[in-house]
């Protein structure tokens, strides 16, 4: 094995002892389950739980929310997740799959009753965030998935063990790209007021977001373009496409990002399309490391041996993928980890794949019940998730600083921008304290 394998010990955290007021259950008993935004991906994520008691649903649109209470009708209804928490009283564990900005709120309010939680990628919306849950998971014991469903996937794990097997050599250099957003962006004035739907509950849908007439360009489907509610195209898919490369690389904090390219650039949402370039130390064995970040259709640069009849990412399109670049070759993901293989094609003819040295997992869903039922700690638990969420969320600030920003982790601060350090921070409007 190459000096990068001595690396792949960490992969997996170890599991933490929980205190006695988390009660479990036999690996035979059904959990109860509650989801908290469930209109979009929580109607899937609950699908992924369909085989434990779905007992309690919470979305403060009940239009958007129709066709996932009518799937769950003895499921106990609400439009505030606060009121559910009171009032179901025998909850083991939470589905959150609000926007981004309601993320952190609603997972300390069920952490801090020791309820398990699946939180929708990213799993918070501010870095202070992503500390703070970080910091009660540990605190109340739970178990813990962010909804990065990839990293479960055998490919994740194949990229890890190709890569820690020495065969491309040491990876300085890693490229991703996206074809999203497929929503708006660019957009340089707030949206005009209209009448908020009869079904819908907008001041429980703003959380703690700055208070806002209602538009339909918000929500129920528009708000991941807003930086006040998501985080753009690194908020949808960074934690899918570049989970190999985290994990793969053993990444933490970077020392600098920095936007090389933007269009469509303002205060209030995402830009159209972006390019922007992460630099990470050395860490153990591995050398320093630049990652290319690209969406709107943005590309990378073909390197040199990779020509044009090369498939990249996704071989059925490559609108989505990672390319690592090592000394001695190339590998290529697919967004959510799968399609893992060496390029060009001929490299994979005779390659024999290493020994598997992270266990696999019985899917995304099935980890997480697992975990709550008092088993191994899930593999994207937040030990996990929470410093990877990090580092991509500085693409954000790197995005509305317009500018190269220098990162010191330990002090939580940019040293080279003070200003910058406010799009760290958690803002919560009165009434919505954690």
């Amino acid at each position: 094995m190459g000096g990068t394998a001595a690396l792949a010990a960490p992969a997996l955290p170890a599991r933490m002892s929980l205190p006695e007021r988390v009660s479990h259950k036999s690996l035979n008993e059904k959990l109860n389950i509650a989801g908290i935004g469930i209109g979009g991906k929580g109607r899937s994520d609950l699908a992924g739980c369909a085989g434990e008691n779905i007992v309690a649903l919470a979305d403060p649109d009940w239009d958007y929310a129709a066709r996932t209470f009518a799937k769950y009708p003895k499921a106990a209804k609400y439009k505030d997740f606060r009121q559910m928490l009171d009032k179901e009283t025998g909850l083991d564990a939470v589905i959150i799959a609000t926007p981004d900005h309601n993320h952190a709120i609603t997972a300390l309010h069920c952490m801090e009753r020791g309820l398990g939680v699946y939180v929708q990628k990213p799993m918070a919306h501010s870095v202070t965030e992503a500390r703070a849950m970080l910091a009660a998971a540990r605190k109340y014991g739970v178990a813990t998935q962010m909804g990065n469903q990839g990293h479960s996937n055998d490919g994740a794990r194949r990229a890890c063990e190709i890569i820690w097997s020495g065969a491309i050599g040491d990876v300085r250099e890693v490229h991703a790209w996206t074809n999203r957003p497929i929503w708006p962006q660019g957009i340089d004035a707030l949206l005009p007021e209209q009448p908020v739907p009869a079904t819908m509950d907008w001041d429980v849908w703003l959380g703690p977001a700055e208070e806002r007439p209602y538009n339909i360009g918000y929500a129920p489907f528009k708000w991941r373009g807003w930086f006040d509610y998501g985080c753009g195209a690194l908020g949808d898919m960074a934690c899918h496409i570049l989970d190999p490369s985290n994990w793969a690389l053993q990444l933490h904090a970077p020392t600098s990002v920095e936007v090389v390219s933007q269009e469509k650039d303002n205060k209030y949402t995402f830009p159209t399309k972006s390019v922007i370039r992460f630099e990470f130390p050395a860490r153990g064995s591995m050398p320093p490391v630049t990652l290319y970040w690209y969406d709107g259709g943005n590309l990378p640069p073909r390197q040199a041996g990779l020509g044009p009849d090369v498939k990249l990412g996704d071989p059925k399109d490559g609108r989505n993928g990672s390319l690592f670049v090592g000394d001695k070759g190339f590998l290529t993901t697919g967004t959510y980890g799968e399609h893992t293989r060496l390029v060009p094609d001929d490299k994979m003819a005779d390659y024999k794949m290493p020994p598997e040295v992270l266990s696999r997992s019985p899917g995304h869903y099935q980890d997480w019940i697992r975990a709550c039922k008092g088993g191994a700690p899930a593999c994207s638990n937040f030990e996990y998730a929470a410093p990877f969420t990090e580092w991509v969320l500085l693409g954000v600030s790197a995005l509305r600083a317009g500018h190269k920003l220098e990162w010191d982790s330990k002090a939580m601060k940019f040293s080279n921008d003070k200003t910058a350090d406010d799009t760290l921070k958690w803002h919560r409007r009165k009434g919505w304290k954690a």
